[in-house]
């Protein structure tokens, strides 16, 4: 792959980079993304803790942002090495501000296509396709769109959210944000390389990333696969030092981890910049943690970067394809973080309860619209299924598509994972008749 070609800021329907005097290209992405609809809806999405009542712990909107300044570090340092390393950018006028303003782009899209209530919530939608009630849907769509339903993925249905018409992001932003640039109907995928854990592209965007890839000049490795645009791994870099170190944060400052352990892990990542006099000096638990999480954040980017750079000439041919996280000199650290996270905050019981919720809210919610898309189409509606296709916002409802029962659902999918929390659950609570409208 070459730099020249992975940077060229070519956007669909675009006829080459468009000018202008107070913004560049990459610019011009960021700010798409983040003045959109379903990036302003991040703010009453769950990270780790659902519907927080807490003011002060972290929500998808803030974490997005949070990975957007790592993200940007992480891309004006690994940009400034690679200019000097390949003069022909500086002859294209690519700049390290470039690099960082493409990768936290990216990073700030990173968590956009998921739905309510977090993991939980993809989980929640796959069972339901996987279950007796959706799951005579199988019979009306191919392999690929079934193995995309009963598989939701946060990641492809972001792609596909940043497809919008309304959008025309840049091909290296969009590059650069599918960390899984492969479908889901991928019969081996290779367990030695992290760009197929998952997969980023529903049947529904594949020759939309076909055409990018192709622009892109991203290395096919396989049917319905490819090598990873090489900034996609700052932004996985940027998500795995966030949520490593400000879940533990948020765990310390909400008593379910105690500050003894937080700062262990800390300092241990910190290393001999910490020092132990100026941090006894600080008064408060919560600034004596925000102090240790500012250094141990910068101390990461920095192993992150080294990484990356000294495997850049692999990273290009694509035989590196690895987690620069899991293989910076704090991943022993961070490994351990993972486990005291898993214990005290992922299980915690406030978070079970509203989870299980979850699930109830997302799979009532689906049972309810696909059934009443698929009967007003295809069969003999109900009065209240008529109702209910009457209650989905017209766009969904104007984009179903008789042809194609995959995309009605897509569509239908479109609008539960793009609900808020509260929303999701005030409309299941109307629906069902558990509240009264307008009381």
């Amino acid at each position: 792959m070459k730099w020249e070609k992975l940077l060229a800021p070519y956007r669909s329907g675009s006829k080459g980079s468009e000018i202008s005097k107070h913004r560049s290209t990459f610019e011009q992405d960021f700010d798409r993304i983040i003045f959109s609809f379903p990036f302003r809806k991040l703010q009453d999405k769950t990270q780790v803790f659902p519907l927080p009542e807490e003011d002060f712990v972290h929500t998808r909107l803030t974490h997005s942002l949070e990975v957007s300044s790592v993200g940007r570090s992480l891309g004006r340092i690994v940009g400034q090495e690679i200019i000097t390393k390949h003069p022909v950018l500086k002859s294209q006028n690519v700049s390290a501000h470039d690099f960082g303003v493409i990768v936290a782009a990216a990073s700030l899209a990173h968590d956009i296509g998921n739905p309510p209530f977090g993991h939980s919530g993809e989980e929640a939608i796959s069972e339901y396709f996987k279950s007796e009630k959706g799951g005579f849907f199988e019979e009306y769509v191919s392999r690929g769109e079934w193995r995309d339903l009963i598989n939701f993925e946060g990641n492809a249905q972001g792609f596909r959210l940043l497809n919008a018409k309304s959008l025309k992001l840049t091909y290296p932003v969009l590059g650069t944000f599918t960390k899984y640039p492969r479908i889901s109907l991928l019969e081996k995928p290779d367990p030695n390389r992290r760009s197929q854990k998952k997969f980023g592209i529903y049947t529904s965007e594949f020759l939309i990333f076909n055409e990018i890839a192709d622009q892109l000049g991203l290395i096919q490795i396989g049917d319905g696969s490819w090598c990873r645009h090489p900034l996609s791994f700052l932004v996985e870099a940027a998500d795995d030092i966030c949520y490593h170190i400000i879940d533990l944060e948020d765990g310390c400052t909400l008593g379910l981890i105690d500050e003894e352990t937080t700062s262990k892990f800390l300092i241990e990542i910190i290393g001999i910049e910490f020092d132990p006099e100026k941090y006894k000096q600080i008064p408060t638990k919560r600034e004596r943690i925000g102090m240790l999480r500012a250094m141990a954040i910068n101390k990461l980017v920095s192993q992150a970067t080294q990484v990356f750079l000294s495997n850049e000439d692999d990273i290009l041919t694509g035989k590196f394809d690895q987690s620069l996280i899991d293989m910076c000199e704090s991943s022993a650290t961070l490994k351990k973080i993972i486990d005291v996270s898993i214990d005290k905050l992922y299980r915690s019981r406030k978070v079970l309860e509203i989870e299980a919720a979850g699930f109830e809210v997302i799979a009532g919610l689906i049972d309810q619209f696909t059934k009443a898309l698929h009967q007003v189409s295809y069969g003999n509606p109900t009065s209240r299924e008529k109702a209910l296709w009457h209650l989905l916002p017209e766009f969904y409802r104007v984009n179903s598509n008789k042809d194609s029962k995959y995309l009605m659902l897509r569509n239908c999918l479109d609008y539960i994972s793009g609900m808020t929390d509260s929303y999701a659950i005030s409309l299941y609570r109307k629906i069902t008749g558990m509240t009264h409208p307008g009381y």
